[in-house]
């Protein structure tokens, strides 16, 4: 019923006792976190229109429905807590998204039996998920029934928000589709708001019919805005145009902490084991870092807070928490300074994010308001943090709610500054650390303590935690079940995290075994690069070139120590990202000289610029992409944008000596790609008045370069196989993809076959070929691509000692036969078997 355009009465959309959101049994309702409202403990079946509107948003569990009234409120209905859970069993939506409904109108039926016997409980909400432009007066908190008067809502400004000042000018906005892998989660939404503080104007992000403040990272979070997905960014302000542009360009390009890192995917994270028969003594779980290892089960417990009595000191409380934040952040600083000067990408990004966190005004607020309510400062940040990950558990999105565990990193480390305590979990080195959920500083600062490996009763393979395991070499295990924590402690035990398996009551033969294999493993690691400098050849002669995928200068000197025959690719990105203009021809040459400078002797193959599509620059706009990695990118950017591939040959042709310079060119896809760029090489070379022209390659990395791989040998002097990208071309699998990735495997025979078939093509006219994806780094893989005609495998800098002692073992006219009968196999899985069995790593 309305009074007016800008009153509404809301009548009651179900039967039962009303509570005030206070007495909800849920921190983030409660805490008036997702808005102010009203709830009822239902006694009918069935969820009705509290008014006419329109449904803007259903749950994709069918839990929830979210109706704009006909005054512009927004209100959020919400059947039971933690009904998320039942992922739509027992519920019945009755309307559809874009609905016109009118009050009293049926909008969802449930089994009141099955959904209160599987959720927290059934008390429901009636949320204004807009109440910035609200007020909310409750009409009664006495049992109601269906349609009686439950709520009245009063509009602060009608249409207008009040925290902005209309002074301000008119409102902008425009339309982008997020490009971003997972969506705007922690990462990319740090980076919203960092361009946002960058201007004068008010900016907010709309989706869903919600709306959040740019300069809060949790509230872009908390929009759960996936991939692909078109937002409306609105600005406000007198640069309200400049932000507009800006906001735009940032939401449709790939952070740089974002972007493609071949040498990331050398330990691409396994995901779920397939269901396995009932192991005793054995706990199953997820690989986030592979490794084995064998010693005491060590457990850890975050920091528990004692009952606040209350009635603390505001000011001094505010003062404290200050302090507090301060130490933390001049701490994540330096963790920083120290990512960037070790070139760990994606450290840097993962901290930078939980920099933005730290200074986030949804959390601050929060916790400034409890303080202001006599909590102390330990009991208010931490409940501001727990509501904050509530709220991304309650989204639905494995993703965001696997980032919760950064919001409990800073809980954490805040807690500790509060109250005093260094960080020091009495953690022998050698140990096996069971937890709940490990943060990304903890797990930093136990690496450094020299644990043996890390097993979590949570987590996620895609997590922060698993990437930082991966860089540290840490052996870990996620997801291994609440059963962990109920072992006893300093029970020796074994991580085999390549199975994915915790051992918990290993025998003395097993344990010997472990130490066996590892003691095997060191000793063979420390001949291996005692041997590090010496060429490679097969028992029967076969020489294979092993080099190094390398992304600068100093990587290349990292390569040659370890004993690297040439840069089988420099990815020249480094050189474009991360800057507001492309480098100029002298800084591209400097930077090429220096890697051939850092390398000796010893040949470089250079790719040309692969950006483009979900690799973009800032200074060279180009439309988002519905499917990035099927679009402008690599050698087709430079049919659009010819001067920046002109620019950059023109800068390797000056390098010296010119002969070493290798120029390899990304995403072929036909012939008349290379005949363009070697006739547009050769007028380059002519105009600088060269004699000599550097080799000239094709990387194959989509399936019809493999199937042209004769025509295209014909035209160059060597081929490079990019088994990243060709796996999730020919198997139709996003490599990114976090429910695939572990099935996007380059020994899949298909795969196999197309490499054959490329060595076949570029025998015809003698040319050579080699690995430069992740494959040419796995030991299992070596002897099949010899076998199939690979002269060359570009791995990752630490691993060439390994690749190089792996060929030295190998007969070559033994990996040809074998090797082809692999062909004949019906999977990935089944090629690695086979290879095990042929060719034993131990």
């Amino acid at each position: 019923m309305h009074n007016n355009n800008n009153e509404l009465t809301l009548s009651a959309p179900l039967s039962g006792p009303v509570l005030t959101l206070a007495n909800v049994p849920d921190a983030v309702f409660a805490s008036g976190a997702m808005g102010d409202g009203i709830a009822i403990d239902p006694l009918n079946d069935t969820l009705y229109a509290p008014c006419d509107g329109e449904v803007i948003h259903i749950a994709r569990t069918g839990h929830a429905v979210t109706l704009r009234a006909d005054n512009g409120a927004e209100l959020l209905l919400h059947l039971g807590l933690d009904t998320v859970e039942l992922r739509g069993e027992g519920f019945s939506m009755l309307v559809k998204e874009g609905a016109r409904v009118h009050n009293g109108q049926a909008l969802m039926r449930y089994d009141v039996d099955k959904v209160a016997l599987r959720c927290k409980s059934l008390v429901s909400l009636l949320v204004i998920i807009n109440g910035e432009r609200f007020q909310a007066r409750p009409i009664t908190l006495r049992e109601v029934k269906v349609g009686e008067p439950l709520l009245h809502i009063v509009a602060t400004q009608p249409g207008v928000d009040p925290d902005v000042d209309p002074a301000l000018g008119s409102e902008v906005s425009g339309q982008v589709r997020i490009v971003n892998r997972g969506g705007l989660h922690a990462r990319p939404a740090a980076l919203v708001r960092q361009t946002a503080q960058k201007f004068q104007s008010h900016s907010q992000l709309h989706f869903g019919g919600k709306s959040a403040p740019c300069e809060s990272v949790m509230g872009l979070m908390g929009l759960a805005i996936t991939e692909h997905a078109d937002v409306r960014v609105s600005c406000r302000g007198s640069d309200a145009e400049a932000a507009l542009r800006a906001l735009l360009a940032v939401l449709s390009t790939v952070p740089a902490g974002q972007a493609h890192n071949p040498r990331a995917e050398v330990a691409t994270p396994r995901h779920a084991p397939e269901a396995r028969s009932a192991e005793p003594g054995v706990l199953h779980g997820v690989c986030a870092a592979p490794g084995l290892v064998a010693g005491p089960l060590v457990r850890l417990q975050g920091i528990q807070l004692p009952d606040d009595p209350g009635g603390h000191d505001a000011q001094a409380q505010r003062q404290r928490l200050d302090a507090a934040l301060t130490q933390v952040r001049r701490e994540i600083h330096l963790t920083l300074e120290n990512a960037r000067a070790r070139r760990n990408a994606d450290e840097e990004a993962i901290f930078a994010a939980h920099l933005a966190l730290l200074e986030d005004p949804l959390l601050l607020d929060a916790a400034y308001l409890s303080i202001d309510q006599g909590q102390a400062a330990t009991h208010a940040w931490s409940q501001s943090i727990d509501v904050q990950c509530q709220v991304l558990q309650e989204l639905g999105s494995t993703l965001l709610a696997e980032r919760a565990n950064d919001l409990r990193d800073l809980r954490q480390r805040v807690l500790r500054a509060l109250l005093g305590h260094a960080w020091q979990f009495d953690v022998p080195a050698g140990a096996i650390v069971a937890t709940q959920e490990l943060t990304p500083s903890d797990l930093l600062h136990l690496s450094n303590q020299g644990v043996a490996g890390v097993c979590m009763v949570e987590g996620g393979a895609t997590s922060h935690v698993a990437i930082l395991a991966r860089g540290q070499g840490l052996p870990c295990l996620v997801a291994l079940g609440s059963e962990l924590l109920a072992r006893e402690q300093g029970q020796p035990v074994v991580l085999d995290a390549d199975e994915g398996r915790l051992e918990l009551t290993p025998t003395a033969e097993r344990l010997v075994q472990v130490h066996e294999k590892r003691a095997r493993r060191q000793a063979r690691h420390t001949q291996q690069q005692a041997l590090a400098q010496t060429s490679a050849h097969t028992l029967d002669g076969v020489e294979i070139e092993v080099a190094a995928n390398v992304a600068s200068s100093q990587e290349a000197t990292q390569a040659l120590a370890n004993g690297a025959d040439g840069v089988g690719l420099l990815r020249t990105e480094f050189l474009f990202v991360d800057r507001p203009t492309a480098p100029d021809e002298q800084a591209q040459r400097q930077a090429y000289q220096a890697v051939l400078d850092a390398m000796g002797d010893k040949p470089v193959i250079i790719r040309t610029i692969d950006v483009g599509g979900d690799k973009q620059l800032d200074y060279l706009p180009l439309p988002a992409e519905a499917n990035p990695v099927l679009g402008l990118r690599g050698i087709r950017l430079a049919q659009v944008q010819p001067h920046l591939l002109d620019q950059q040959l023109h800068a390797l042709l000056q390098t010296r000596p010119l002969q070493r310079c290798r120029i390899l060119l990304p995403m072929v896809t036909e012939v008349d790609e290379l005949l363009h760029i070697r006739q547009r090489l050769e007028a380059l070379a002519t105009e600088q008045g060269l004699d000599e022209r550097p080799q000239l390659g094709v990387m194959i990395e989509v399936p019809a370069a493999a199937l042209l791989a004769g025509q295209l040998a014909e035209h160059a002097d060597f081929l490079s196989i990019g088994t990243n990208d060709l796996s999730q071309y020919t198997l139709a699998m996003d490599r990114d993809h976090a429910g695939l990735a572990a099935r996007v495997d380059a020994l899949h025979p298909a795969l196999l076959r197309l490499i054959e078939q490329t060595c076949l093509g570029a025998a015809k006219h003698g040319r050579w070929v080699g690995v430069c994806g992740a494959l040419a780094s796995d030991p299992v893989a070596t002897p099949i691509l010899v076998g199939l005609g690979i002269r060359e495998l570009s791995v990752s800098p630490p691993q060439i000692a390994e690749i190089k002692d792996r060929v030295r073992h190998l007969d070559a006219a033994q990996c040809r036969r074998l090797s082809r009968e692999l062909l004949d196999l019906g999977s990935a899985t089944a090629v690695r078997q086979a290879s095990h069995r042929h060719w034993p790593l131990d």
